[in-house]
Protein backbone atom coordinates (compact mmCIF):
# COMPACT_ATOMS: atom_id res chain seq x y z
CA UNK A 1 0.00 0.00 0.00
CA UNK A 2 1.33 3.49 -0.50
CA UNK A 3 1.60 5.98 1.87
CA UNK A 4 2.50 9.53 1.95
CA UNK A 5 5.98 10.28 3.80
CA UNK A 6 3.92 12.43 6.44
CA UNK A 7 1.50 9.35 7.26
CA UNK A 8 3.40 7.24 9.90
CA UNK A 9 4.86 10.01 11.74
CA UNK A 10 1.05 11.00 12.08
CA UNK A 11 -0.05 7.41 12.85
CA UNK A 12 2.80 6.85 15.74
CA UNK A 13 1.34 10.23 16.92
CA UNK A 14 -2.11 8.93 17.55
CA UNK A 15 -0.71 5.49 18.75
CA UNK A 16 0.72 7.52 21.27
CA UNK A 17 -1.90 10.15 21.84
CA UNK A 18 -4.48 5.99 22.11
CA UNK A 19 -1.86 4.69 24.43
CA UNK A 20 -1.58 8.05 27.21
CA UNK A 21 -5.37 8.30 26.92
CA UNK A 22 -5.27 4.41 27.77
CA UNK A 23 -2.74 4.91 31.05
CA UNK A 24 -4.89 8.06 32.30
CA UNK A 25 -8.16 5.65 32.37
CA UNK A 26 -5.85 2.97 33.66
CA UNK A 27 -5.19 5.26 36.83
CA UNK A 28 -8.55 6.67 37.34
CA UNK A 29 -9.65 3.12 37.42
CA UNK A 30 -6.78 2.46 39.68
CA UNK A 31 -7.42 5.60 41.94
CA UNK A 32 -11.20 5.07 42.19
CA UNK A 33 -11.07 1.12 42.82
CA UNK A 34 -8.55 2.05 45.44
CA UNK A 35 -10.49 4.79 47.57
CA UNK A 36 -13.69 2.47 47.30
CA UNK A 37 -11.72 -0.24 49.32
CA UNK A 38 -9.98 1.31 51.56
CA UNK A 39 -12.79 3.56 52.37
CA UNK A 40 -15.05 0.42 53.34
CA UNK A 41 -12.33 -1.44 55.04
CA UNK A 42 -10.56 1.17 57.13
CA UNK A 43 -12.95 4.00 58.20
CA UNK A 44 -9.98 6.56 58.76
CA UNK A 45 -9.29 6.42 54.94
CA UNK A 46 -12.38 7.73 53.97
CA UNK A 47 -11.33 11.27 53.19
CA UNK A 48 -7.79 10.85 51.13
CA UNK A 49 -6.46 13.77 49.33
CA UNK A 50 -4.58 12.11 46.58
CA UNK A 51 -3.48 8.97 44.81
CA UNK A 52 -1.03 8.43 42.39
CA UNK A 53 1.33 6.42 40.76
CA UNK A 54 4.72 5.96 42.08
CA UNK A 55 7.84 4.99 39.89
CA UNK A 56 7.62 1.41 41.32
CA UNK A 57 5.11 -0.41 39.00
CA UNK A 58 2.02 -1.47 40.94
CA UNK A 59 2.62 0.66 43.46
CA UNK A 60 0.22 3.69 44.16
CA UNK A 61 0.80 6.65 46.43
CA UNK A 62 -1.77 7.36 48.90
CA UNK A 63 -1.97 10.89 50.33
CA UNK A 64 -3.99 12.52 53.38
CA UNK A 65 -2.91 16.06 54.00
CA UNK A 66 1.18 15.52 54.14
CA UNK A 67 0.83 12.01 55.65
CA UNK A 68 2.18 9.41 52.89
CA UNK A 69 1.57 5.48 52.49
CA UNK A 70 1.33 3.09 49.58
CA UNK A 71 -1.37 0.59 48.53
CA UNK A 72 -1.62 -1.71 45.18
CA UNK A 73 -3.89 -1.38 42.74
CA UNK A 74 -6.88 -2.86 44.44
CA UNK A 75 -6.55 -1.40 47.65
CA UNK A 76 -6.13 -4.85 49.06
CA UNK A 77 -2.37 -4.02 50.98
CA UNK A 78 -1.31 -0.57 52.48
CA UNK A 79 2.11 -0.13 53.05
CA UNK A 80 3.59 2.53 55.90
CA UNK A 81 7.15 3.81 55.11
CA UNK A 82 9.85 4.96 53.06
CA UNK A 83 9.94 4.62 49.23
CA UNK A 84 13.66 3.91 48.48
CA UNK A 85 15.18 4.62 44.97
CA UNK A 86 18.44 2.01 45.14
CA UNK A 87 19.68 3.06 41.81
CA UNK A 88 19.21 7.15 42.33
CA UNK A 89 19.83 6.20 45.54
CA UNK A 90 16.81 9.17 46.63
CA UNK A 91 14.25 8.51 49.64
CA UNK A 92 11.12 9.13 47.48
CA UNK A 93 9.18 9.63 50.49
CA UNK A 94 11.65 11.94 51.75
CA UNK A 95 11.58 13.82 48.80
CA UNK A 96 7.65 13.68 48.38
CA UNK A 97 7.28 14.72 52.26
CA UNK A 98 9.54 18.18 51.65
CA UNK A 99 7.87 19.22 48.18
CA UNK A 100 4.44 19.17 49.92
CA UNK A 101 5.45 20.80 53.48
CA UNK A 102 7.81 23.29 51.06
CA UNK A 103 7.46 26.73 52.24
CA UNK A 104 7.87 29.74 50.13
CA UNK A 105 9.71 32.40 51.60
CA UNK A 106 7.78 35.35 50.55
CA UNK A 107 4.85 33.91 51.75
CA UNK A 108 6.41 33.73 55.63
CA UNK A 109 4.03 35.62 58.15
CA UNK A 110 7.18 37.60 59.25
CA UNK A 111 4.99 40.00 61.22
CA UNK A 112 4.73 36.79 63.28
CA UNK A 113 8.47 37.45 63.69
CA UNK A 114 11.06 39.95 64.89
CA UNK A 115 14.39 39.93 63.26
CA UNK A 116 18.12 40.32 63.99
CA UNK A 117 20.13 42.29 61.53
CA UNK A 118 24.24 42.04 60.93
CA UNK A 119 25.79 44.09 58.72
CA UNK A 120 24.13 45.15 55.71
CA UNK A 121 21.60 42.46 56.24
CA UNK A 122 21.30 41.76 52.67
CA UNK A 123 20.81 37.85 53.13
CA UNK A 124 17.61 36.49 54.49
CA UNK A 125 17.07 33.51 57.26
CA UNK A 126 14.33 32.38 58.60
CA UNK A 127 14.42 30.32 61.85
CA UNK A 128 11.99 28.58 64.27
CA UNK A 129 13.16 28.32 67.50
CA UNK A 130 12.20 27.30 70.72
CA UNK A 131 14.02 29.20 73.97
CA UNK A 132 14.57 26.14 75.49
CA UNK A 133 16.38 24.25 72.93
CA UNK A 134 19.84 23.15 73.78
CA UNK A 135 20.97 22.60 69.97
CA UNK A 136 19.03 26.32 69.34
CA UNK A 137 21.24 27.69 71.51
CA UNK A 138 24.35 26.29 69.89
CA UNK A 139 23.22 27.48 66.49
CA UNK A 140 23.03 30.52 68.57
CA UNK A 141 26.64 30.84 68.93
CA UNK A 142 27.52 29.56 65.38
CA UNK A 143 25.20 32.29 63.93
CA UNK A 144 27.47 35.15 65.54
CA UNK A 145 30.52 34.45 62.94
CA UNK A 146 27.51 35.10 60.01
CA UNK A 147 27.58 38.35 59.07
CA UNK A 148 25.46 40.38 56.45
CA UNK A 149 22.15 38.61 57.00
CA UNK A 150 18.45 39.21 58.11
CA UNK A 151 17.37 36.54 60.38
CA UNK A 152 13.41 36.49 60.77
CA UNK A 153 12.98 34.72 64.06
CA UNK A 154 9.69 32.71 64.71
CA UNK A 155 9.41 31.72 68.54
CA UNK A 156 8.06 28.01 68.37
CA UNK A 157 7.57 26.82 71.80
CA UNK A 158 7.21 23.24 71.45
CA UNK A 159 9.26 21.17 73.54
CA UNK A 160 8.38 21.79 77.04
CA UNK A 161 5.62 23.53 79.16
CA UNK A 162 7.66 26.50 80.13
CA UNK A 163 8.41 27.33 76.87
CA UNK A 164 5.49 28.95 76.13
CA UNK A 165 6.17 30.82 79.30
CA UNK A 166 9.49 32.09 78.25
CA UNK A 167 8.80 32.49 74.45
CA UNK A 168 5.50 34.82 75.76
CA UNK A 169 8.06 37.03 78.06
CA UNK A 170 10.48 37.44 74.89
CA UNK A 171 7.79 37.90 72.47
CA UNK A 172 6.84 41.23 75.32
CA UNK A 173 9.59 42.10 76.07
CA UNK A 174 10.69 45.87 74.93
CA UNK A 175 13.30 44.95 73.16
CA UNK A 176 12.72 40.99 71.55
CA UNK A 177 16.16 40.74 70.21
CA UNK A 178 17.81 41.79 73.35
CA UNK A 179 15.86 39.58 75.17
CA UNK A 180 16.05 36.76 72.62
CA UNK A 181 20.06 36.65 72.74
CA UNK A 182 20.88 37.07 76.73
CA UNK A 183 18.60 34.61 76.80
CA UNK A 184 20.30 32.27 74.33
CA UNK A 185 23.69 33.59 74.73
CA UNK A 186 24.47 34.60 78.42
CA UNK A 187 21.70 32.58 80.04
CA UNK A 188 19.54 35.46 81.42
CA UNK A 189 16.23 35.06 81.85
CA UNK A 190 13.91 37.08 80.05
CA UNK A 191 11.49 38.86 82.58
CA UNK A 192 8.33 38.87 83.17
CA UNK A 193 6.28 40.65 80.39
CA UNK A 194 2.54 40.16 78.90
CA UNK A 195 1.05 41.50 75.87
CA UNK A 196 -1.17 40.15 72.68
CA UNK A 197 0.43 36.83 72.00
CA UNK A 198 -1.49 35.37 69.12
CA UNK A 199 1.51 35.39 66.94
CA UNK A 200 2.74 32.56 68.95
CA UNK A 201 -0.50 30.69 68.63
CA UNK A 202 -0.20 31.45 64.22
CA UNK A 203 3.39 30.23 64.75
CA UNK A 204 2.51 26.60 65.91
CA UNK A 205 -0.20 26.41 63.54
CA UNK A 206 1.91 27.24 60.62
CA UNK A 207 4.30 24.63 62.03
CA UNK A 208 2.28 21.79 62.35
CA UNK A 209 0.75 22.41 58.75
CA UNK A 210 4.32 22.57 57.13
CA UNK A 211 5.20 19.56 59.53
CA UNK A 212 8.12 21.48 61.37
CA UNK A 213 8.69 19.09 63.78
CA UNK A 214 12.03 20.55 65.43
CA UNK A 215 14.03 23.01 66.33
CA UNK A 216 15.91 24.68 64.86
CA UNK A 217 14.20 24.41 61.73
CA UNK A 218 15.60 26.78 58.94
CA UNK A 219 14.27 28.12 55.60
CA UNK A 220 16.45 30.16 52.91
CA UNK A 221 14.97 32.46 50.81
CA UNK A 222 14.79 30.20 47.49
CA UNK A 223 12.44 27.91 49.99
CA UNK A 224 15.07 25.05 51.10
CA UNK A 225 14.88 23.89 54.51
CA UNK A 226 16.93 22.19 56.91
CA UNK A 227 16.19 20.76 60.07
CA UNK A 228 18.73 20.77 63.01
CA UNK A 229 21.41 22.89 64.15
CA UNK A 230 24.02 23.79 61.31
CA UNK A 231 27.39 25.46 61.68
CA UNK A 232 28.50 28.87 60.88
CA UNK A 233 30.12 27.65 57.54
CA UNK A 234 27.27 25.45 56.21
CA UNK A 235 24.60 28.41 56.30
CA UNK A 236 27.42 30.40 54.82
CA UNK A 237 27.10 27.92 52.26
CA UNK A 238 23.07 27.72 52.06
CA UNK A 239 22.74 31.31 52.37
CA UNK A 240 25.70 31.86 48.99
CA UNK A 241 22.94 28.91 47.15
CA UNK A 242 19.93 30.71 47.77
CA UNK A 243 20.81 34.02 46.91
CA UNK A 244 22.11 32.27 43.88
CA UNK A 245 19.07 30.76 42.96
CA UNK A 246 16.86 33.54 43.41
CA UNK A 247 18.83 35.62 41.62
CA UNK A 248 18.63 33.17 38.90
CA UNK A 249 14.44 33.37 39.59
CA UNK A 250 14.48 37.17 39.15
CA UNK A 251 16.40 37.42 36.14
CA UNK A 252 14.20 34.97 34.18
Amino acid sequence: MHTTPSSHPRRARLWMAAALTALACSAQADEATIRKTLAERIPQLAKIDEVRPTSMPGLFEVRMGTDLFYSDAKGNYVIQGELIDTKARRNLTEDRINKLTAVKFEDLPLKDAFSIVRGDGSRKLAVFEDPNCGYCKRFERDMQNVNNVTVYLFLYPILSPDSAEKSRNIWCAKDRTKAWQDYMLSDKAPESASCDTAALQRNLALGKKHKITGTPTLIFADGSRVPGAVNAKEVEKRLAEASGSTSTTAAQ
